[in-house]
């Protein structure tokens, strides 16, 4: 910023320039005030231009045509005057440094701001794409940060100005690096030309470098790039990368769009999605200039000698260079934002003085409103939590899933969820956090009347609408306990360790009953549910080898009466708590720690066959159409009622499979390579293969609609959404927590409920 020069206008219409803000291609930029104190940025064009007819008639129209912008994350075209000898249009000042000045000083930003950032960006392109216009140079340094949200500039003249640089053989307008495909190679562009650019500026942002290369990177190894390179977007945050991804696509027409993008990442309105959205740092900076303004600010009455004060914000403060400035300056930046102090320290008249020595007040914390009356502007300083784009209509009517872990599947309920366009995560409707090392990360989640149950000491009853615990019941569920459910009970081994069967009302926590096998035999475990019995482990203190070997068994209890069905005792030496299994139909199938898999008749408990799995026991088998489906190097179909192989899955040079899940009568697995895989559960032949995951594999799958979701993944896992039919990558969530537990997933009506050891939260399942 300089003090103005001789061969700069002192006054343009009734504006007094204060001092020159910059130079572009359009010509300068002066901070100006209105005669009634009004800070607006003027740009006057440059003579050459002025004195082209052509670019008069463009300009007059481009400035038309923005005048009707005036969307709240914009800085809005407030006069202007296409006939005067030289062109100019004044634009309302906006307090608050520029993108690349905040990633400078500060780094890549966190998700959620740039989450907010991108929903404000694609509004404030809604308006000026509403109005006829196209912005064509979308860059970092072309938006501002303020505390209440992003402002886009220098929209509405761009048109203009290009159409006499195009006249120019071998000329590409626009910013190297930012400019879409199209626009590199001189083809017009359209509104989808500044979704691509909003792209590269989120990965910008959350990256704090460019996509396409950055500083030491030529203007034509960018532009080579931008046409038919990759994108780099290693930085950018699961959640976002597919949206990003979906906004750098080289058709134009493949390109979300701006209104797409603003439901998605603001559902609950921009109000929510601005809420605490800037890092404290980057707050704190804007609230420290923003008050600095105030306090700093001359009128144009009489005043003293000036007293030079260092800059508040981003960068030095001004070089003074030819005295002091003749009037209050705004900060060095972009043509329309401001990050240093001025000289003065009269306040304008209607101004709200900040920290002065008045009537003594309460301290005020920066995260508070703070109204900021700077020539008319407003600056915010917003507080508040998170938000959830998923809006809620109606009242939902919660499902149930009756045995966690096994693949299930949804219709929607009542509650509408507005569904994202591809590569856009939902965010959380809800996030609580149990205490550290109070849940078992491993064992399957259970939704049912309403609630959402983890396993875990204490036991607690999560309402799946609102996150907060109906119940706690501390002692009653042993660590890694399986919870069963079935019409309204839930079914533990009890938590004293005195051998009983406990059942459990879901709904208040309280205890229904208990049932004891006998008086020698104690409960171990839980094993699964079906819809006549609960089956569990139990060790035969009345058999034994030795003082401390006994006998184990295999009990059907009755989760009506809490009578024993049956009672089968298993070979002397297998343990009474490894056992892991599921049940389906007349079989009830189990692995154990002796790396047996055995199959027994859910009616009698009869064992129909057992066999060796190999050196892997420690997971829970699937069982579907009467097959056994086994994990390893290769996937492996077992019929149920012999234990002989029916087919076997190579995976074609990848590195073997995890557990699988059957939903619907599709199998989907993932491998060790991180792929997913949908297989005929018949045949076996493969349906397709999702290679493009940014996480982990999952382990867990569940299906809604036509959407296939999964979770899995200790050190790098989340939650993905998948196309069922194809296998295409919808969406990946991930909460960026080091917790080092992996990711279970449940369906409650149209919500997901997810864990990450101890942090829980509630999706939309869309």
């Amino acid at each position: 910023m300089r003090t103005l020069q001789s061969d700069d206008p002192r006054e343009l219409g009734s504006y007094r320039l204060l001092r020159r803000l910059g130079a572009g291609g359009m010509g300068r930029v002066y901070l100006a005030r209105s005669p009634g104190g009004r800070t607006v940025a003027v740009k006057v064009v440059r003579p050459d231009l002025a004195a082209d007819p052509g670019f008069r008639a463009r300009f007059r129209y481009e400035v038309e045509s923005a005048r009707a912008v005036s969307g709240r994350f914009t800085a809005p075209v407030v006069d202007a005057d296409p006939d005067a000898p030289l062109p100019w249009l004044a634009t309302s000042y906006v307090l608050g440094p520029d993108l690349t000045d905040v990633v400078d000083a500060h780094g890549a930003l966190p998700e959620r701001t740039v989450r907010a950032l991108a929903a404000g960006l694609a509004a404030a392109l809604q308006d000026i794409h509403a109005a006829g216009l196209v912005h064509r140079d979308l860059k970092p340094s072309n938006v501002l940060l303020a505390a209440d949200g992003p402002r886009l500039i220098d929209f509405g003249i761009a048109r203009a100005v290009d159409g006499s640089r195009m006249t120019e053989t071998g000329v590409v307008v626009g910013s190297p690096g930012y400019m879409s495909p199209e626009q590199a190679v001189g083809q017009d562009v359209g509104v989808e030309g500044d979704v691509f650019s909003l792209g590269s500026v989120l990965a910008f942002a959350a990256g704090g470098r460019g996509a396409f290369g950055d500083g030491t990177t030529s203007h034509a190894g960018m532009l080579y790039q931008v046409v038919h390179g990759e994108p780099d977007l290693s930085d950018v945050p699961p959640s976002l990368l597919g949206l990003v991804r979906a906004c750098l696509l080289k058709d134009p027409a493949q390109r979300p769009s701006p209104a797409e993008i603003v439901t998605a990442l603001a559902g609950q309105g921009i109000d929510a999605a601005l809420r605490d959205w800037l890092p404290s740092a980057v707050a704190s900076t804007i609230a420290t200039h923003a008050a600095g303004i105030l306090d700093l600010e001359a009128p144009q009455a009489p005043r003293t000698a000036p007293q030079e004060q260092p800059g508040t914000g981003f960068g030095p403060a001004p070089t003074m260079l030819d005295g002091a400035p003749p009037t209050g300056t705004a900060g060095p930046g972009p043509a329309h934002g401001g990050t240093s102090a001025p000289a003065y320290r009269t306040p304008l008249p209607g101004t709200v003085r900040l920290g002065g020595a008045a009537a003594p007040a309460p301290a005020r914390s920066r995260r508070r409103v703070l109204g900021l009356a700077l020539g008319g502007a407003a600056v915010v300083a917003a507080a508040g939590g998170g938000v959830a784009w998923a809006l809620t209509s109606g009242d939902a009517s919660d499902g149930t899933t009756g045995t966690p872990g096994r693949g299930a599947s949804a219709e929607p309920a009542e509650e509408n969820f507005t569904t994202p366009p591809a590569g856009v995560a939902p965010q959380p409707l809800w996030h609580e956090s149990a205490a550290e090392d109070s849940t078992a990360a491993d064992e399957p989640l259970l939704t049912a009347d309403g609630l959402l149950l983890v396993s875990g000491d204490p036991l607690v009853a999560y309402d799946v609408r609102t996150g907060k615990a109906r119940w706690t019941r501390p002692d009653i569920c042993r660590p890694g306990a399986r919870l069963l459910f079935h019409d309204g009970k839930v079914f533990l081994a009890d938590g004293d360790h005195e051998g009983v069967l406990v059942a459990y009302d879901v709904e208040s926590g309280e205890e229904v009953w208990r049932s004891r096998l006998g008086t020698r035999l104690s409960v171990e475990d839980t094993i699964a549910i079906d819809d006549k019995n609960v089956y569990v482990t139990a060790t035969d203190y009345g058999q034994s080898q030795s003082a401390t070997e006994y006998r184990t068994a295999v009990s059907a209890v009755d989760h009506t009466t809490g009578k024993q069905t049956w009672i089968q005792h298993r070979d002397w030496g297998t343990k009474d708590y490894d056992v892991q299994g599921t049940v389906s139909g007349r079989y009830l199938v189990y692995a154990d720690s002796n790396r047996n898999l055995t199959v027994r008749d859910t009616a009698t408990g009869r064992q129909l066959w057992t066999k060796k799995l190999g050196e892997e026991w420690s997971w829970r088998p699937t069982v579907a159409n009467g097959l056994v489906f086994l994990p390893g190097d290769n996937l492996t179909a077992v019929d149920a009622d012999k234990g002989s192989t029916v087919w076997t899955l190579t995976p074609a040079g990848r590195r073997g499979f995890n557990n699988p899940t059957v939903v619907d009568g599709v199998l989907y697995a993932s491998d060790h390579d991180d792929g997913v895989w949908s297989v005929d559960v018949g045949t076996g032949k493969r349906n397709w293969l999702c290679d493009e995951l940014d996480v982990e594999g999952p382990e867990t799958f569940l299906r809604a609609g036509a959407t296939l979701y999964g979770a899995g993944g200790a050190l790098d896992g989340g939650v993905v959404a998948l196309e069922a039919k194809t296998g295409t990558l919808r969406w990946t969530y991930s909460d960026a927590k080091a917790v080092g537990e992996p990711w279970q997933v449940a369906l409650s009506g149209n919500r997901l409920l997810a864990t990450h050891g101890h942090e829980i939260y509630a999706l939309p399942a869309v």
